[in-house]
C-alpha cells in the first residue's frame, strides 16, 4: 500500500505540522515492517504510552546498541507490574482497564522522537482521497491506538524532544528519571511532569558534598545534551554563588564520540592533576566508557568521581572496572524497595513473560545463552499501596521535591557494594566516618588547587582562579588578620609565634647582674673607695702643709665632683622612675661641672698670678680661697640653672622605647624602660661641663711653662690632656652605636665608664701623689719658710730661665743660682708656704 500527498490536520489546527510530519510516520512503518514489531502492546480502555531505553545507543550508523538491563528492562517491567496491580484492583479504576504501548528509545533523542510519533497517530486526520490501491479498492487504514498519556522518558534530552511533540496534542507526559532543570519551565513544557526532582536540587546536593569533603578545585564532565549540560551548568552556577569551589576544567562528551575520544578526555583531566574530583552528569554508557579509559590510563585511585543520578547505584557502569570506580560518590533520588515487585521480577521467565518482546534478549544477556521461543503466563501479585509506599508530591512546576540518598562505591574483603553514606533533603547529612577510599583508606583525599596556608601566612590568589593561591608569610612585625591579609602590629606589640595575633613586647632595663653593668659598677665602687680614702686623708691632715698648699677649699670641691662622677654610675643603672630620672638630670653633668669648674678656677688663678707677676709686684684680684669658691660655685650654678629650666619645660618622666631594640626578627624585640632623656638633651646636659673641660685644658696649656716646683699646672695639664682623649673616644662610640640593638647597654656603659675614667685620671694625677707623701713620707710634709708674692714669681721666672740653660750647666750650678735668687727676693711682704713636696698655691 502506497501513500502519496499526505495532509496533516489536528483537532487544534496546528498549522505548523505539515505533510512532512505524516511522511515520517509512513517512513517509520516502512522501516520497521510490522507496526508493533519493536514495541509492547497491551489492549485496554485507556492506553498509556511508555518510553524506555531498552537498548543503548548504537555505533555510528546504527540506532540501537546493546541491551540495558537496569535502566531499560527493569524499569519497563516496573511499568508492566504497576499496570497489572491497577487492573487487578477493583477499587482503583472500576470497570476500566489500562493498556500500554511501550517503545524503545535506544537512548537516543532523535530515534525516540521517531518512535514517539506513534503516540499521536490517532489524533491526526488521515486524508485518503487521493490514495488508490492497485486493485481499485479504497485504502484500509489501520486504526492506531489513542494514547491518553505517556510514561517516560529516562534521559532528559529524550523527554525534551518528545515533550515538544506531545504538548501540541495535549498529551500529558510523566517522566520517571528526567531531571534537567529546563523541564521545570511550565511555559514550554506545560504538559510535562516528573516524579524525580530536577537537577537543580541534585547540583546543590553535589556542591554540598564537595564542600563537606573540603574539595574546592574540581572538574566537570557532561554528556552532550540537556541532561548533562544543564546539570553541569546548575552545578557551576550554584558553586559560583556560594563561592569556595572552582571549576578547573569543564569537558563535554559528544553525542557521537569518535574513537579515542574518552582517552583524550582522561588526558585533559590529567592536565590539572590537583583537581582530582570529577563531577559527572553523564549517561550510563558514557560513564562506563570514561571508567574504561581511566583504567586503560592506569589511573586507579587518582580520580574522585562524583556521579549524578544517572550513575546512582547501578552495577553496569562499574562492572569489571571496580578498582577504578572505588570511592565514587553517587546520588540517587530517594526510593523505597517494593517487595512485591522484587518477587514479581524474580518470577519472570521466558514462559510467563511473552508480553515483553525484549525479555528473551534480556534472558540471553543476563545468563549468557542463546534461546528459542518462550511462553507466557499470568502472575499472582499482591496489591501495592501508594507509589513505593510513600506519598507522591509535586510542586508548582510539576517537580518532585529534592530528596536523595548518597552512595559510595566501596570494595570490601568479601564484595563490592554501593553503601549509603548519607542523605540530602534541602540540606546534607553525610557520614564521613563511613566513607572509604582507594586502598580502603578512611582518610578522605584532597582535591584542591592549593594546600591551605599555614598559620601566619596569607593567601595571594591567582588572578581569575580564587581557589588557587600562593602562600606568603606575614613578615616582620605583621600578623595574619584573615586568610588574605596581614597587618602591622601596634608599636608596643609583636606577632606571636604563629603570627595569628599580636602580643606585648617584653620590657627590659639594664640589670645589675648584666656584664654591661658589672664592669662600670666595679670601677665606680673602686673609685668611690679611693675618693673616700683621699677625702678622709685630707680631712685627717687638713692643717698639714701639703693639704694647705693644694688649696684645701677647691680640693674638697674637686673631690666632691670626682665622687659624683663615680656615683652617677648607680643612677644610670638603677630602674628608671620619676625620682631616678630627676636625679639623673641633676647629677649627670653636675659631677663633671664640680670637677672642671674647680680645675678651671685653679688654672685660671695660676695663669693670672704669673702673668701679673711679670708686670707688677701687686697680687691679682680674686685669688683668695673665698674668691676661688665664689668663682667655682658661680660656674656650677650655671649648670644648675640650666637643669632647672629643663625641669620647667619638660618635667622628668619615664618612657618605654620600642624603637631602640626593634630588631629585624620580632622575637628579639624588646621595649626599653628609660628616662625621657634624648641624645640631644644628654649632650646639652654634658655640654657645659665639656666646655669647662676644654677651657681648663686651654689654661693648662698656657701655664705649662710654670715650674712644677711652685704649682700644680703640669699635673693639671696631664689630667686635662688625658680627659680630652677619653671624651674624644667617647663621642664616636656613643653616637656610632645609635642604631645598634645593644644601644642601651653600650651607651650607658660607655658614658659611665668615661665619667669614671675622667674622675680616676683627676684623682690619680692630682691627689694620689699627695696622699702617698702624707702617708708614707710624712717627713716631707713640713713647712720650710714663707715667701712674698714677688719672691715666688721672681723665683719661678728665674727657674724657667735657668731650666733653659740646664742642658749646658751641671745641676749643682742651677740649684745654687736658684737659691741665690730666692735669697735675694726673700723680703717680700706676701707669704706663701713652702714645702719639700714642691707644691705652691
Amino acid at each position: 500500500m502506497v501513500y502519496e500527498g499526505k495532509r496533516l490536520v489536528s483537532c487544534h489546527c496546528f498549522f505548523l505540522l505539515t505533510a512532512r510530519f505524516y511522511w515520517i510516520l509512513t517512513l517509520m512503518q516502512r522501516t520497521h515492517g510490522q507496526e508493533y514489531a519493536h514495541s509492547i502492546r497491551l489492549d485496554g480502555d485507556i492506553i498509556l504510552g511508555g518510553l524506555f531505553p531498552v537498548h543503548a545507543k548504537g555505533d555510528r550508523g546504527v540506532p540501537c546498541g546493546e541491551l540495558k538491563k537496569e535502566k531499560g528492562i527493569h524499569r519497563l517491567e516496573a511499568m508492566l507490574y504497576a499496570i497489572d496491580q491497577i487492573n487487578k484492583d477493583p477499587d482503583l479504576l472500576a470497570n476500566i482497564t489500562l493498556g500500554v504501548r511501550i517503545l524503545d528509545t535506544c537512548s537516543r533523542d532523535t530515534y525516540a522522537l521517531e518512535q514517539s510519533l506513534t503516540f499521536v497517530q490517532a489524533l491526526i486526520e488521515k486524508d485518503g482521497s487521493d490514495v488508490k490501491c492497485a486493485n481499485g479498492d479504497p485504502p484500509i487504514f489501520t486504526k492506531p491506538d489513542k494514547i491518553s498519556g505517556v510514561i517516560g522518558a529516562a534521559a532528559s534530552s529524550v523527554s525534551i524532544m518528545v515533550a515538544n511533540i506531545l504538548r501540541l496534542f495535549k498529551i500529558p507526559q510523566i517522566s520517571y528519571a528526567s531531571t534537567a532543570p529546563e523541564l521545570s519551565d511550565n511555559t514550554r513544557y506545560d504538559f510535562f511532569s516528573r516524579v524525580v526532582p530536577p537537577d537543580s536540587y541534585q547540583a546543590q546536593a553535589m556542591v554540598d558534598i564537595v564542600t563537606a569533603l573540603g574539595w574546592n578545585y574540581v572538574s566537570t564532565l557532561a554528556s552532550e545534551g540537556n541532561y548533562g549540560e544543564s546539570g553541569v551548568e546548575a552545578f557551576t552556577q550554584i558553586s559560583r554563588e556560594i563561592g569556595g569551589v572552582c571549576i578547573a576544567q569543564s569537558l563535554k562528551i559528544p553525542r557521537e564520540p569518535r574513537p579515542g575520544e574518552f582517552e583524550k578526555i582522561i588526558k585533559r583531566l590529567l592536565e590539572t592533576p590537583n583537581a582530582r574530583a570529577v563531577i559527572m552528569f553523564a549517561n550510563e554508557d558514557d560513564i562506563r566508557r570514561i571508567l574504561e579509559a581511566a583504567k586503560k590510563a592506569n589511573q586507579s585511585g587518582h580520580f574522585l568521581w562524583i556521579g549524578s543520578d544517572s550513575w546512582g547505584s547501578k552495577i553496569s557502569p562499574v562492572q569489571q572496572q571496580e578498582e577504578i570506580a572505588e570511592g565514587a560518590v553517587t546520588i540517587l533520588p530517594k526510593r523505597t524497595s517494593i517487595d512485591g515487585f522484587d518477587r514479581y521480577f524474580r518470577s519472570r521467565t521466558l514462559a510467563n513473560n511473552r508480553r515483553n518482546v525484549w525479555f528473551a534478549e534480556f534472558w540471553e544477556e543476563n545468563f549468557g545463552c542463546k534461546l528459542g521461543s518462550h511462553g507466557k503466563r499470568n502472575s499472582n501479585i499482591k496489591k501495592c499501596t501508594g507509589s513505593a509506599g510513600t506519598p507522591v508530591i509535586f510542586n508548582e512546576n510539576g517537580d518532585a521535591p529534592g530528596r536523595y540518598d548518597i552512595f559510595q562505591y566501596q570494595i570490601t574483603n568479601k564484595s563490592t557494594e554501593y553503601k549509603v553514606i548519607g542523605q540530602w533533603t534541602n540540606q546534607l547529612h553525610l557520614n564521613v566516618e563511613d566513607m572509604q577510599w582507594a586502598n580502603r583508606q578512611h582518610t578522605h583525599p584532597a582535591s584542591v588547587c592549593s594546600l591551605p596556608c599555614k598559620a601566619g601566612e596569607r593567601k595571594k590568589t591567582v588572578k581569575g582562579v580564587p581557589c588557587c593561591w600562593h602562600c606568603e608569610r606575614c613578615e616582620g612585625y605583621h600578623y595574619q588578620v584573615d586568610e588574605f591579609s596581614c597587618e602591622l602590629c601596634p608599636i608596643n606589640k609583636r606577632p606571636n609565634a604563629n603570627r595569628t595575633d599580636c602580643q606585648l613586647i617584653p620590657i627590659i632595663k639594664l640589670e645589675w647582674h648584666s656584664p654591661w653593668a658589672i664592669v662600670p659598677v666595679f670601677i665606680a665602687i673602686l673609685g668611690i673607695i679611693a675618693t673616700t680614702f683621699v677625702i678622709v686623708t685630707f680631712v685627717r691632715y687638713n692643717d698639714t702643709p701639703i693639704v694647705r698648699a693644694s688649696g684645701r677649699e677647691l680640693s674638697y670641691v674637686l673631690l666632691t665632683g670626682i665622687f659624683l662622677c663615680y656615683s652617677i654610675t648607680f643612677l644610670m643603672i638603677a630602674t628608671p622612675d620619676t625620682v631616678v630620672c630627676s636625679f639623673r638630670r641633676i647629677f649627670l653633668g653636675l659631677g663633671m661641672c664640680f670637677s672642671y669648674a674647680a680645675l678651671l678656677t685653679k688654672t685660671n688663678r695660676i695663669h693670672r698670678i704669673f702673668e701679673q707677676g711679670k708686670k707688677s709686684v701687686t697680687a691679682p684680684k680674686f685669688i683668695s680661697p673665698a674668691s676661688q669658691l665664689v668663682i667655682t660655685f658661680s660656674l656650677i650654678s650655671m649648670q644648675l640653672i640650666g637643669v632647672f629650666i629643663w625641669f620647667a619645660i619638660d618635667p622628668p618622666h619615664i618612657i618605654v622605647d620600642y624603637g631602640e631594640q626593634r630588631t629585624l626578627e620580632p622575637e628579639n624585640a624588646r621595649g626599653v624602660l628609660k628616662c625621657d632623656i634624648s641624645d640631644l638633651s644628654l649632650i646639652c646636659s654634658l655640654g657645659y661641663s665639656i666646655l669647662l673641660m676644654v677651657t681648663c685644658t686651654v689654661y693648662a696649656i698656657k701655664t705649662r711653662g710654670v715650674p712644677e716646683t711652685f704649682n700644680e699646672a703640669k699635673p693639671i695639664g696631664f689630667t686635662m690632656y688625658t680627659t680630652c682623649i677619653i671624651w674624644l673616644a667617647f663621642i664616636p662610640i656613643f653616637f656610632g652605636t645609635a642604631q645598634s640593638a645593644e644601644k642601651m647597654y653600650i651607651q650607658t656603659t660607655t658614658l659611665t665608664v668615661s665619667m669614671s675614667l675622667s674622675a680616676s685620671v683627676s684623682l690619680g694625677m692630682l691627689y694620689m701623689p699627695k696622699v702617698y707623701i702624707i702617708i708614707f713620707h710624712p717627713e716631707q710634709n713640713v713647712q720650710k719658710r714663707k715667701r712674698s708674692f714677688k719672691a715666688v714669681v721672681t723665683a719661678a721666672t728665674m727657674q724657667s730661665k735657668l731650666t733653659q740653660k740646664g742642658n749646658d750647666r751641671p745641676n749643682g750650678e742651677v740649684k745654687t743660682e736658684l737659691c741665690e735668687s730666692l735669697e735675694t727676693n726673700s723680703k717680700s711682704s706676701v707669704d706663701f708656704p713652702m714645702v719639700k713636696s714642691g707644691s705652691t698655691s
